[in-house]
């Protein structure tokens, strides 16, 4: 039997997220796996991979084959290079936060509510309400 490590989808349709898992080679992409061992997760920003370093190596050292994209997930691990006796990658590179919007009070701007609108409110005239009021008491 085959044995080959590789993404389980799940999640909705446009807000995908894969489990690592150890399946047999035969078995459909989501279908049954004999274990899980990790969790990518491409949408987020940065993207999440956790992986368990130490099931990963045993799993390749019984002859557990991983699939293209299991094998670029466990080389930015570092897990591939472990497993292979090389020097470990250079650490993931998280991006910088965005340098956005000073803060409001940073700029030195006043809480203060002033609790009316800016502009001003037009007056609404109204239209002899007296003669009417008087119609209606003499019926």
């Amino acid at each position: 039997m085959a044995v080959k490590i590789k993404l389980k989808r799940l999640g909705k349709i446009r807000s995908p997220h894969y489990r690592i898992v150890v399946a047999d080679s035969r078995t459909r992409r989501d279908g049954r796996a004999i274990e899980e061992i990790g969790k990518y997760h491409p949408t987020y920003n940065p993207s999440v991979m956790e992986v368990d370093g130490e099931r990963v190596a045993y799993w390749l050292g019984v002859g557990a084959q991983p699939t293209e994209a299991v094998l670029a997930i466990l080389k930015k691990t570092g897990d591939w290079q472990k497993f292979k006796g090389e020097p470990a990658p250079a650490p993931l590179l998280q991006q910088a936060e965005k340098a956005g919007r000073p803060l409001f009070e940073a700029l030195g701007g006043e809480d203060e509510g002033k609790g009316e609108a800016i502009t001003q409110k037009k007056k609404t005239e109204k239209k002899d309400e007296a003669p009417a009021e008087s119609a209606s008491t003499e019926a």
